[in-house]
């Protein structure tokens, strides 16, 4: 028995033989074409729209946040630019193979030194172009083995192409050699409820066949397990498949201080199964979706007709809207896509729509008018707050457009140092995990390089987690989290002891943290918490947590 370590996605628990994604296709060699150049360009652009329109309907096929990543690669895939790089080297006498090859690889280089949003979407265009190339030579795209039976799938990671239409009947688990617990894996991982752990460096090794099991709840991948080891992961899946069966009830720790359990959603469309799988309100409602796809800002009436479908879907509820969260790492040709060295650093989030205040007073506006037209509870933040003077400026003027509950994300450590007096003026704080590690630890949370530094474990960002808890309790106002840390069950609890009053996280995860919630008090978990906040390390707080947690549960029994 062998134990290899990574990041758990959930607390599955699943085991079976293993199969492995196919390596890459082999580079195009850079040999002289024997076709005319026009002959070359029509095969290039007919492989690209091919693969274009296929990305398409996979993403109509799965909808959700799947569908978001397929469109967006479909257009990448088509993008002028690389439309012209392709021409160019076809031109100069190359194969339709190797231009789509170079002009991609270039791109992609452009994209990692960018970093930021457009640096992730390089793994994304590397997928695109093996996609094309399997096209001009007549062979299966890369994709998802099918060995003829379930499989725990090893993967170095998955392309959002093939994460997106997984079999489910088939995939018993995911692994990966690399990704992190916020890649678009983990997200699409946890959005699906496939048992995944991510990251594990060692499963590299793994053999075709070899049969493993996959625990998300401790992050661990045991090869060569015992039969006694087989049939208690078995028992401990059937356990949580007859749990998942039982009747939803509200978020609540054990001793019944409620923990208000919301979803994160993308689209009004998700609203349904969200109230299905037991949300009780949304926590954080991404409004880019009406913004990424078009040329220019959408009207004042286009937007408040989604606005006034999702609130209609949640009668009473809570319902937290977020502004729009673009700027120089999501170029939006209407509001900043001028160059910026790190724009992970520059002109996004409020400051952005600062610098084009029109889009944000009009959104205000679509925001006031889909109030009034329904019985939803309408919270309004903005993102990327960093100052008290922005702070200041987004809540003044939502009152001045009649939104009666404005407050702000916590993403960037000066909002969380200087919390007690943002919650001073704004109704409510909401952390965004994700930004939040990524200006704490100094690492792009989109750099595979540094994907060991995005741990939401690290104490340094609990720390501030605990400063902006404090400023709640002191001022009265709610402190909620909705980056991918409230997903994470034990993590979940955590946040509680650590100040948060309510958890927002993709629907899927909402059955497992509220399971884990109810098995500590509020003093569990602080002690919980602080046992987090002692240790050195994300992987050492993870630790100290588990054995705290385990500690608080032989106690109650």
């Amino acid at each position: 028995m062998t134990e290899l370590r990574g990041v758990g996605i959930g607390l599955g628990v699943a085991q079976g033989p293993v199969a492995r994604m196919a390596e890459p296709l082999p580079a195009p060699a850079d040999a002289p074409s024997a076709l005319s150049a026009d002959e070359e360009t029509a095969r290039a652009r007919d492989a690209v729209a091919a693969v274009a329109r296929e990305l398409e309907s996979r993403g109509a096929q799965a909808g959700g946040a799947a569908q978001d990543v397929l469109e967006a690669q479909a257009m990448m895939a088509e993008d002028p630019t690389l439309e012209s790089e392709i021409d160019t080297r076809i031109a100069a006498g190359k194969t339709a193979e190797f231009a789509v090859h170079d002009a991609f690889a270039s791109f992609r280089d452009q994209l990692v030194a960018m970093g930021g949003y457009l640096g992730e979407r390089a793994a994304d265009l590397d997928d695109v172009a093996q996609r094309v190339i399997a096209r001009l030579r007549g062979l299966p795209a890369p994709g998802v083995p099918d060995p003829g039976h379930p499989f725990v799938l090893v993967a170095k990671d998955l392309a959002p192409a093939d994460t997106a239409l997984l079999d489910l009947d088939k995939v018993l688990a995911l692994i990966t050699t690399e990704g992190g617990p916020t890649s678009h894996t983990a997200i699409l991982a946890r959005e699906k409820s496939i048992v995944a752990v991510v990251g594990t460096a060692a499963a590299k090794d793994l053999a075709d066949g070899e049969v493993v099991i996959v625990d998300a709840a401790k992050g661990v991948v045991t090869a060569d397990p015992t039969a006694e080891e087989l049939a208690q992961a078995q028992h401990r899946a059937d356990a949580r498949r007859d749990a998942s069966s039982a009747p939803i009830t509200d978020g609540a720790l054990a001793d019944g201080t409620p923990v208000p359990l919301l979803a994160n959603l993308g689209k009004p469309e998700g609203a349904a199964e969200a109230v299905e799988l037991g949300a009780e309100g949304v926590g954080l409602f991404r409004t880019e979706f009406l913004f990424l796809s078009s040329s220019q800002a959408p009207t004042v009436e286009q937007q408040r007709e989604a606005y006034t479908k999702l609130l209609a879907a949640f009668p009473g509820k809570k319902v937290v809207v977020r502004v729009l969260d673009a700027g120089a790492d999501k170029p939006l040709a209407f509001l900043n896509d001028a160059h910026e060295e790190n724009p992970a650093l520059g002109l996004r989030g409020i400051r952005a729509l600062r610098a084009s205040e029109d889009i944000l007073r009009e959104q205000l506006t679509a925001l006031a008018e889909a109030d009034k037209a329904t019985q939803a509870d309408l919270w309004v933040m903005a993102p990327m707050i960093a100052t008290m003077e922005e702070t200041e400026y987004f809540v003044d003027l939502c009152r001045d457009y009649g939104i009666k509950t404005a407050g702000v994300m916590v993403e960037v450590p000066s909002a969380a140092l200087l919390a007690d007096r943002v919650l001073g003026h704004a109704d409510f704080a909401s952390i965004g995990t994700n930004d939040l590690t990524q200006y704490t630890m100094a690492a792009d949370r989109l750099l595979g390089s540094v994907a060991s530094f995005q741990d939401p474990w690290h104490p340094a960002v609990l720390r501030l987690i605990r400063e902006v808890g404090d400023a709640g309790r002191i001022n009265g106002k709610p402190v909620g989290i909705c980056g991918e840390a409230a997903a994470d069950p034990l993590l979940a609890v955590v946040l509680v002891g650590l100040g948060a009053t309510s958890l927002s996280m993709a629907p899927t995860a909402l059955a497992d943290v509220r399971a884990t919630l109810l098995q500590h008090s509020l003093d569990d978990a602080r002690v919980i918490a602080e046992a987090a906040l002692a240790a050195n390390d994300a992987a050492s707080a993870r630790t100290a947590a588990q054995d705290a947690a385990t500690r608080s549960k032989e106690t109650q029994s």
